[in-house]
Formats: C-alpha cells, structure tokens, sequence
C-alpha cells in the first residue's frame, strides 16, 4: 500500500488547525486505498499550537508533528517537512484551508499517471488587495524575465511531489531559501491543477507587506544575478554620460571661457552619482550578505521534539 504524507507548517495555528484536520479526515476517509501520514511541523508558535499537535497525535496515529526549537519561517520548515516525511509522495499544504484538501484525490489520481510534481495554480486568489495583486504579478514578471528556468505564476506551496522530487529537495540545503523557485529548478514531470483559492478559516495570516517583500528579494537573489548585471550597465552608461559630458564642458571652456556658473548642475549630477553608488553597493552587499551566511554553514533548522521524544 502506498504511502501518501500531507504535509503541514504552522505558525500560530491554533484557531484553524482543528478546522483543517477535520476537512482532511473526511478525505483520508474517503481514500483507504493510501496509507496516510499526516505531517505537523510547528515552526516555533507562541499560541497554543503545539499542544493541539500533541493532542492530535495522541488520538490519531496518522498524525505525527516536529517542534522546531524557534520560529525559523516557512521555507525552513517545509526543509524539515522534507527530511522527516514518510511517504512515497507528499502533498503540501497551510493549515488557513485557503488551500482546499478536496483537491488531494485529483492530485493523487495524476500522480498515479506517472506526474512526479502536481501543483495547483490559483484561477483566484481569494481575499486581497488590488496592491498586493498587482505587486505579486509584477514580482512574477520580472522574476521570469531575470531568471534562466520557467517561474510557475500564481503557484504557491500547494502541491504533490513524488518522492523522487523529495529526494531531490532534500539535497538543497542553502539556508537562504525560496522554494518554490526550487519546485521549477528540480524538474521533474509536471502538472497543473486549476482551482480558486479561498479565504482563511480561521486567525490571522503572519505575512504582512514587509515579510512578502523579503520573499520577494530573495527570490529574485537566489535565482537570478541580473540586479547585479543592471548595476553595471548604468554604471556604464553613466560613466559613458560623464565622459561626454566632459568633453563638452573642455570644449566647452576652450571657446567660450569658464565663467563660474553650474552650481546647480553641479548638485544635480553629485546627488545622481552618489545615488548610483549607494544602490550598486547596496545589490552588491545583499549578494555578499548571502555568500557570508551560506559560509557559517550553520544547520538550516533545529529540531526539539519529533512525536513527543525529544531529539539529542
């Protein structure tokens, strides 16, 4: 019998965790043909999220969690998803139920075709701000055209991958992550799924402008060099501009004289170049940033406790 785990990070879940493991019930009911390990992993919660896992485990041995020993973020926990999953594939998902379980079966039924990455592209993406829309289109574009590998739009988190792509994912160990442009850089055989995405069940999602924001720079960092590439190209363009513009100004003083004039001038091109300057170092300093905390080569993760055993 095969085995299916569903994989789940929380972060101050406690409202909707029982609401979510309720829906999933009624699937896993549906499906006996699976064997079913449902995957909790509680990415240091302040709430009441651990204990509900505790409980759930203690009365239902299909449901298993890891604590973590602080809040690391998402893309760390699904890393500890990864390397303590049982199953010969594993379907990822947030516990909100933004993502519906009822998808699971379709998911399944693909797989069984031979697909090794089933994801779900969103037709509508729920509860959100034209803002957040148009920033989230925009950073998908641009991401695409930066980058040498296929970038999914409007794909999340939600997906199943075979345990070949689990493997896969188990050897990217990088502590600067973004997942789900490591979904497109694995490979594998892929396959869509269409369907429109809800709103929360329950509490309050921990993702504010600023942590998308974040994400969004790390995507951009960790699959493409092209910022630095676009700071090149205007230093070089403006170094072009300076030296023409100093070849005007000598020909310039040649003929006519030089008179003491262009101070405003002269402000205008000392503030653009020094702008220039400051965001060339500042691309240059994120990259540095990340090579320096790749070298510590410190554990991605750390875990406390795996199904109520502490881990030593």
């Amino acid at each position: 019998m095969k085995k299916v785990t569903v994989l789940v990070p929380c972060y101050n879940e406690q409202e909707s965790l029982p609401l979510f493991y309720e829906r999933l019930c009624h699937i896993m009911s549906e499906n006996p043909a699976y064997e079913w390990e449902l995957l909790l992993v509680n990415d240091g919660s302040r709430d009441n999220t651990l204990q509900i896992m505790r409980n759930l485990h203690a009365r239902d041995g299909r449901v298993s969690y890891l604590d973590l020993s602080r809040n690391f973020g998402k893309e760390r926990a699904m890393l500890a998803g990864f390397d303590y999953a049982r199953g010969d594939c594993m379907i990822i998902m947030d516990a909100d139920l933004q993502d519906p379980p009822e998808l699971i079966p379709q998911m399944l039924a693909y797989w069984e075709e031979g697909y090794e990455d089933v994801y779900a592209k969103r037709k509508t993406r729920g509860k959100e701000s034209a803002l957040r829309r148009f920033f989230s289109l925009m950073f998908y574009s641009i991401l695409q055209k930066t980058t040498k590998i296929e970038v999914l739009q409007n794909v999340g988190d939600f997906r199943l991958l075979d345990r070949c792509c689990i493997d896969a994912m188990k050897q990217l160990r990088e502590s600067e992550r973004y997942t789900k442009g490591m979904f497109c850089w694995i490979g594998f055989r892929k396959k869509e799924i269409l369907f429109d995405r809800g709103d929360r069940a329950a509490g309050k999602s921990s993702w504010n402008f600023m942590s998308l924001f974040s994400l969004a720079v790390e995507g951009i960092m960790s699959f493409s060099i092209a910022p630095l590439r676009i700071s090149t190209i205007i230093g070089t363009v403006v170094s072009v501009a300076a030296f023409v513009y100093m070849i005007y100004i000598f020909i310039k003083t040649l003929i006519f004289g030089d008179p003491v004039q262009g101070f405003p001038t002269i402000m205008i091109v000392m503030l653009f170049l020094g702008g220039v300057q400051l965001l060339s170092i500042g691309v240059l300093g994120e990259y540095i940033g990340r090579i320096f905390n790749e070298s510590k080569h410190r554990p991605t993760y750390i875990a406390r406790e795996y199904d109520g055993e502490l881990i030593k």
